[in-house]
């Protein structure tokens, strides 16, 4: 189930040097349906490729055992389904430069948020997802899916019954892929000469940066910069010549590209630019990364415990994949936390894992009326600010944990930005 690499994933260097050790953790979506039930954990740590600089996990888990029953659902998202609307703006944009964008294809599509968009502007969308529960539901709602693993036998299914979409994408899962070298094959075999391709990650230049270290859990094998990003997808003639910023996850690239050469936007050239005098790519950057780390960890605890000695109640917001990392690597468990709110109804009733906690509707969650709520799912931070004040009337502290360093605010703060 768990196979330790011994080259880099993408340009199968075996010069591999480890700079950041998280220790064994759980899976950080596999929830718990009684507390402190026994759980696998597993080894969490990162590696730097000293030839493509690469940012990669040490070690992959079974994909069949992470993806084949998926607790997140994009569309519980308000922010999420906002993003959608501009994602496919842009999208449409790009490909009114060719003759004919009628048919999109989405790579990991989930419930199929972000093919909603293109089926109001009349075009035809088809999505791959290897979840069956979550592909049972985009198809119960009218979004036509496939459920498997994006493979080459995939593309080439859809190629003899659909043929070739003039517009593919692939949100945030090419850091997922553990054999990253088939899938991009398979999207260029999908791909006819003009197709748009589209490839969303979270950026490691925001990752370094703001010290996202919760991103950083089995799932997510591989953490993209634009030099990264580029190799893997030149190496299959995948070419990039255009990108815009995202906000999901914090801080995300979407890079546009094709199955030939066509002159770089001035954009992506600053980009490019940007990331080489940030030195984003540069083992030191990410040795300090992991310096960085166990301070954050220290700065949380205190504000935590903090507020503990004070006799004060703290409750948790966004039983997130990746506040699954946070709560592991800091060791905050149920003795610090009582509940955690979330809105995705998969997770209610459930534990998180690892940290024992009680997930809830965010109701229930507000009927204890705790006196501090940790912001978990940071990313979405506005809207869960927005969420608490306005209809829980919400208006003593919350803890923001990223970006670093970690900060205890009013909620009026936040708000008013």
């Amino acid at each position: 189930m768990t196979n330790k690499i011994n080259k880099c994933r993408i340009c199968e260097n075996e010069k591999l040097t480890s700079f950041f050790d998280l220790g064994n953790q759980p899976l950080a979506n596999s929830l718990l349906k009684k507390q402190f039930e026994k759980e696998e954990k597993f080894p969490l740590s990162l590696s730097w490729c000293s030839k493509c600089s690469l940012v990669q996990l040490n070690h992959t888990i079974d994909p069949k055992k992470l993806f084949s029953n998926y607790v997140w659902v994009t569309s519980t998202s308000s922010s999420a389904k906002n993003y959608a609307q501009l994602f496919s703006q842009n999208i449409v944009t790009q490909s009114q430069k060719n003759d004919n964008f009628s048919y999109v294809l989405e790579i990991a599509s989930n419930d199929g948020t972000f093919l909603k968009p293109f089926i109001e502007a009349g075009m035809t969308v088809l999505g791959v997802d290897p979840a069956r529960n979550i592909v049972d539901f985009a198809n119960n709602n009218g979004i036509t899916t496939i459920c498997g693993f994006w493979s080459q036998t995939i593309a080439e299914i859809i190629i003899s019954e659909k043929g070739k979409p003039s517009i593919i994408f692939a949100r945030n899962v090419l850091p997922h892929v553990a054999n990253i070298n088939d899938f991009v094959k398979a999207i260029r075999i999908a791909a006819k000469k003009d197709t748009l391709i589209a490839f969303e990650v979270h950026y490691a230049g925001k990752i370094l940066n703001e010290l996202h270290y919760d991103s950083i859990y089995h799932e997510h094998l591989c953490y993209f910069s634009l030099k990264s990003l580029e190799k893997i997808l030149n190496k299959h003639e995948i070419f990039i010549n255009d990108l815009f910023e995202s906000p999901i996850s914090g801080g995300s690239i979407v890079v546009l590209a094709g199955t030939y050469q066509r002159e770089k936007s001035c954009y992506l050239r600053e980009f490019e630019k940007k990331e080489r005098l940030n030195q984003i790519n540069t083992f030191e950057k990410w040795k300090e990364f992991s310096r960085l780390a166990y301070d954050h960890k220290k700065r949380l605890l205190d504000i935590i415990n903090d507020e503990i000695k004070v006799g004060l109640k703290i409750a948790g917001y966004g039983a997130s994949a990746r506040s699954s990392t946070l709560l592991n690597f800091c060791e905050i468990n149920s003795s610090h936390i009582k509940t955690i709110a979330d809105m995705n109804y998969l997770k209610h009733n459930k534990y998180t894992a690892g940290s024992n906690i009680l997930i809830t509707p965010p109701g229930i969650m507000m009927n204890e009326k705790p006196d501090v709520i940790i912001i978990l799912a940071w990313n979405f931070l506005h809207e869960i600010t927005k969420l608490l004040a306005k209809h829980y009337n919400f208006s003593k502290k919350i803890i923001v944990p990223f970006p670093y360093p970690p900060k205890i605010l009013n909620i009026q703060e936040v708000i008013d930005g």
